[in-house]
């Protein structure tokens, strides 16, 4: 530990879960519009349609699913594998910024399929994907059986892996549209997206050009996509989930060696560390509430980012909790208590059923029975739930 970090203010669990709570709009529902929200968290775990609609839900006040809907529809948000290699809604924005940052990761997914790949020309079949997703929009098996045709001998679902990998490749709606059906079909961003306004920093959100009506907007190969620069990534992921450390970032982006942006960011930040002295670094003006702060429940989709996006998750998730909020493969929609995860949640037909994991008291009980009663109101208007306490999670075989 250096001289710095030992006199640094020490933050414990309950002062870094408010802090990253107010950062992540939970604390209290924001005016936020929802491509701003999204902008600010650096993107939504969209693995499914929903998770994204339900994480607004949560934060915002005044949200309709119809507003994410249509900006999803307008090509305004998009939906792209990006960090930890998993599926997040970003705006168009960051999806052209942020893709190109984690490249270096999509790069080190390949070496796990070597094996699959050998006789593969990777830059062919990146030309080749490229041609196939935009001509039209194709499914992965789609995609797979077209690249069979270059490469018999390959390994069909490492071909598809390398085509992501190689090719920001994006969903084209219908699929992710609230109230919509429909298969996952890609394409590439620089297609779906076409030419954007002079490249802003994505903090300040600003909106793109109108874009091309038509089904196929011009594209632009030939135009750079510069990525987020490690620095101005660095501020933003703090504004997002700060207080945090090195190992934190990483863990959210899925990258390695960010120690040298942090270095040269460490003049404009705060330090602080925690119960363990890990060095913990912050924007100076950014809220750091009271850890006394009420905290009210909130219900949040499967593979929240608030879950997900430090070394150290003790800041929200209990330690007698860890591994409670999914079950081999099955991951479940997760429920807040006074900041901290305390239950999972499921609709099942017209029922809400929360499972908590311990005892809730009577007004404990009131307030997330009225916070679900919203988030029903919210997302399904009109539609009579019945809201119930009871169990979620299959008990595990001894």
């Amino acid at each position: 530990m250096t001289k710095t970090t030992a006199s640094a203010p020490v933050l414990g669990p309950r002062a870094l879960n408010r802090a990253t709570l107010d950062r992540q709009l939970l604390l209290r529902r924001s005016g936020m519009s929802a491509k701003a929200a999204v902008g600010h968290l650096l993107g939504l775990q969209a693995q499914n349609v929903k998770p994204p609609y339900y994480a607004l839900a949560a934060r915002l006040d005044g949200f309709a699913p119809e507003e994410l809907s249509a900006l999803m529809a307008d090509r305004e948000v998009v939906r792209i594998v990006t960090m930890r290699s998993t599926i997040h809604t970003h705006t168009a924005e960051d999806c052209r910024t942020l893709r190109p940052l984690v490249q270096p990761a999509r790069d080190r997914e390949l070496t796990h399929f070597r094996k699959g790949l050998q006789g593969v020309d990777l830059d062919r079949l990146a030309a080749l994907a490229r041609d196939l997703v935009e001509s039209e929009p194709r499914t992965m098996k789609e995609l797979r059986e077209a690249l069979l045709v270059e490469w018999p001998d390959a390994d069909p679902q490492a071909l598809a892996v390398a085509a992501r990998c190689k090719l920001p490749l994006v969903q084209v709606t219908p699929r992710g549209l609230w109230g919509r059906s429909g298969q996952v079909a890609l394409t590439t961003a620089e297609h779906w997206l076409g030419r954007l306004a002079d490249t802003a920093p994505p903090s300040e959100h600003r909106p793109t050009e109108a874009a091309p009506s038509s089904e196929h907007r011009p594209t632009d190969p030939a135009r750079p996509t510069p990525a987020l620069a490690p620095d101005a990534t660095v501020l933003r992921y703090l504004a997002a989930f700060g207080p945090a450390s090195v190992k934190d970032m990483q863990t959210w982006a899925g990258l390695t060696r960010l120690r040298e942006a942090f270095e040269r960011l460490r003049p404009e930040l705060r330090v602080f560390r925690d119960e363990q002295g890990v060095e913990l670094f912050d924007l100076p003006d950014a809220p750091r509430p009271a850890e006394d702060t009420p905290a009210p429940p909130r219900f949040l989709p499967e593979f929240d980012n608030l879950l997900l996006s430090h070394a150290d998750r003790t800041r929200v998730v209990p330690k007698e909790y860890w591994g409670r909020s999914w079950q081999g493969n099955q991951a479940y929609c997760t429920l807040l208590v006074d900041g901290f995860l305390a239950g999972v949640w499921k609709l099942h037909g017209d029922t809400l059923v929360v499972e908590p994991f311990g005892r809730l008291t009577r007004a404990q009980r009131e307030e997330v029975t009225e916070e679900a009663q919203r988030m029903l109101a919210t997302l399904y208007p009109g539609t009579s739930y019945d809201i119930r306490f009871g169990t979620v999670v299959q008990q595990r075989a001894t």
